[in-house]
């Protein structure tokens, strides 16, 4: 019987499968090493930024099927949702992993299941976490069972996207992977697909390195434009009017944990077959220096000159920084000596490190020489370009996500470079 569930990692992934399961009926434990995290989620507030999670998560602790804690205890079913991030290098941490499966090793029993939800390289499952969970003295696939189910949501929608996105529930036995579909068809309504462990680490990976790859191929095609005089943004519109085209729409680089990061994996498995993967982070990773160098084209010497830049997190609507190409661009911004203020309207500044972020948009913008639009959150889409106009030294923007409306932003007096449009 699957009745208690103990979650390790309450992060994105994991905070909001603790209560799915929770609101289920489940008896479910949270467990995260982070106190600041229990502390807050025992407190009833909430640690993540994400529509209706605030709800589920106090839904699942007065339901008393949910409870917080630092401890790990003996349940039926082990699910591993801790993060997996790059090193400098570009190698997977599984750092996390390990420790998250020696804990379970020591509580482990037999019949139990161990479900790693957490973004691996291939293999993962059955070279690292099942050696460390046969330690208990139990044996993998016969007195407990192991599977590797990669969560597939995008932040902002990870609710709905949990419940209605099909899964794929990769095994080390058949059993195991049996097991697997029927523990997530507790809430999940989307298909659920069953397969070997390898095959499902695999799947992921693949997901986000192809969109990666796609991404790539936007960013260059960028670059291509402006060095041709081509608005790339109305060549992609008509080049996807073709029945079998669809060019994804070029940024400032690619964040997040899953798709700036996932291909890595490939690259540190196999570096001498994975070279169009490889290809596609080093373009993607490099665009942020590519943002970098079109305000140098404008501005000349960077030292000293006051920039704006709206949005830090990795994509819209979100309070996610992992892996922010916006972050990097700042970051090179200050390294060439330029001073700037940022405003996210997702972002608290009292509960951040980013040592240049502002409260509000009108002291990241008084007194700047130019208006760096690196996330296209809702708030953005809406600014009124006369009045920041009026609070800048000089009104000149580079929009790197295509959201504003140029003629208007022009005739309030700005200066307007859009990435990719071809224009110096």
């Amino acid at each position: 019987m699957m009745q208690k569930i103990a979650v390790l990692g309450l992060g994105y992934i994991g905070l909001p499968t603790a209560s799915m399961f929770a609101t289920h009926g489940f008896q479910v434990l949270g467990v995260d090493i982070d106190q600041r995290v229990i502390d807050t989620l025992n407190k009833g507030g909430i640690h993540i930024d994400e529509p209706g999670l605030s709800t589920v998560v106090r839904a699942a602790l007065h339901s008393g099927n949910l409870t917080i804690s630092t401890a790990l205890q003996p349940c039926d079913v082990f699910i591993i949702a801790v993060p997996t991030p790059i090193t400098r290098d570009k190698k997977a941490d599984l750092s996390f992993v390990k420790q998250a499966a020696e804990a379970v090793a020591g509580v482990l029993k037999t019949g139990d299941l161990v479900v790693l939800e957490a973004t691996s390289p291939p293999r993962t499952t059955i070279d690292l976490v099942q050696p460390i969970l046969e330690k208990s003295g139990l044996q993998g696939g016969k007195d407990f069972l192991l599977a590797y189910s990669p969560e597939r949501v995008l932040p902002g929608r990870i609710l709905d996207e949990m419940v209605h996105n099909s899964r794929v529930i990769g095994g080390i036995t058949p059993a195991s992977a049996a097991a697997g579909k029927a523990l997530y068809q507790a809430f999940v309504d989307g298909e659920i697909r069953v397969t070997d462990a390898t095959t499902a680490e695999m799947i992921k990976l693949m997901e986000n390195t192809y969109r990666d790859v796609n991404i790539a191929l936007a960013n260059e095609f960028s670059r291509l434009a402006d060095q041709f005089g081509v608005d790339v943004w109305q060549a992609i519109e008509i080049a996807n009017l073709h029945p079998r085209v669809e060019i994804l729409r070029p940024g400032p680089g690619v964040g997040g944990h899953c798709i700036s990061v996932d291909p890595w994996f490939f690259v540190e498995k196999a570096p001498d077959i994975a070279h169009l993967i490889r290809q596609a982070r080093q373009v993607n990773d490099a665009q942020p220096g590519y943002v970098v160098e079109l305000l140098q084209n404008h501005f000349g010497d960077l030292q000293g000159i006051q920039l704006a830049a709206l949005g830090v997190t990795y994509k819209a609507d979100v309070d996610d920084l992992r892996e922010s190409p916006a972050l990097g661009v700042i970051q090179q911004l200050l390294e060439r000596g330029a001073e700037v203020k940022a405003y996210d309207p997702h972002i608290k500044p009292e509960s951040s490190a980013l040592s240049y972020l502002v409260s509000d948009l009108s002291e990241a913008c008084r007194g700047s020489m130019g208006l760096l639009m690196l996330v296209n959150h809702k708030q953005f889409q809406t600014l009124d370009p006369k009045e920041l106009a009026g609070l800048m030294k000089t009104p000149y923007i580079l929009d790197t996500r295509n959201i504003i409306e140029v003629e208007i932003w022009k005739e309030a007096g700005f200066n307007v470079k859009i990435l990719g449009d071809g224009l110096d």
